[in-house]
């Protein structure tokens, strides 16, 4: 089994432990920040580090439920970043709009990512784990399997109306704001990293994220996009989004500033700067 064929294995065995959960009652927690959390997010996570620790010794992992526990390792330029249960407002909703997500950073970008959507069977991956890209796929979960692998890529602007995609749960009035400036066709809301998965096959234009977010939310995703052609910059900029994590790193390090997933860099040319 290739590495890739492993990690996005590993999402798939995290999926399948939430979905245990998920099948049955269960009780939420609070964060110190007052996000919620289950025990589903550190039974995903509990699957996803063991199976990294074992196969890529030597390769720090920033996952968010040891970050909120105290544990943020030190990781050079190279380092895994894992949510086991992006959405988990979603996952309280039971819209089934939830993901799970492992990525890899090199130098700052994301050269590799998994997203999982266990509720709705569909996985996403893309770039590299040697430096070979592969580009990005989309396939089915069928029995435990990954299926109907298929490669995807982002589209081109349309000429008339773009397709937005944004928060289900996290809709800030910056974003709103931005959206009502543009030629704008659709406007679909997804929960979780699917939101970059939609820009990165071709379902949508732009995902302009202008509120909080962690790094472990979209890294996934980010590879994705990129494998798929497409670009995330910082809204304020357009400058491409870099991931970091100083010396002695806390939490509130690994927040992220507003950016936008593009299908295509022209399209930032239309878009006024955000702050």
């Amino acid at each position: 089994m290739s590495d890739t064929q492993f990690v996005c294995s590993l999402a798939v065995a995290a999926g399948a432990e939430i979905l245990k959960i998920y099948a049955e009652p269960f009780e939420r927690f609070e964060k110190a920040d007052g996000s919620p959390v289950t025990v589903a997010d550190e039974a995903g996570e509990k699957v996803i580090l063991e199976g990294l620790s074992r196969r890529f010794p030597d390769i720090p992992i920033i996952a968010e439920e040891a970050v909120e526990a105290g544990l943020l390792p030190q990781t050079g330029s190279r380092y895994f970043l894992v949510d086991p249960l992006d959405g988990t407002k979603e996952f309280l909703k039971k819209n089934g709009e939830f993901t799970v997500n492992i990525a890899l950073i090199e130098d700052g970008v994301p050269v590799f990512g998994v997203v999982l959507a266990p509720a709705l069977d569909e996985i996403y991956w893309g770039g590299s784990l040697d430096g070979s890209s592969i580009g990005a796929f989309k396939g089915r979960i069928e029995n435990g399997s990954i299926i109907d692998a298929k490669p995807i890529a982002v589209r081109a602007v349309p000429e008339m109306g773009l397709s937005i995609v944004a928060s289900r749960s996290h809709m800030s009035d910056e974003t709103a704001t931005l959206i009502s400036t543009l030629d704008v066709a659709e406007t679909v809301s997804v929960g979780s990293s699917l939101k970059l998965c939609l820009v990165a096959e071709g379902k949508a234009d732009l995902y302009p994220r202008l509120a909080p977010t962690m790094q472990w939310d979209i890294a996934a995703g980010d590879a994705v996009v990129r494998a798929a052609g497409g670009k995330v910059v910082y809204a304020a900029s357009g400058e491409d989004f870099i991931y970091e994590v100083p010396e002695s790193a806390e939490k509130i390090d690994l927040l992220n500033p507003h950016f936008l997933a593009v299908s295509e860099v022209g399209l930032l040319s239309g878009l006024a700067p955000a702050a």
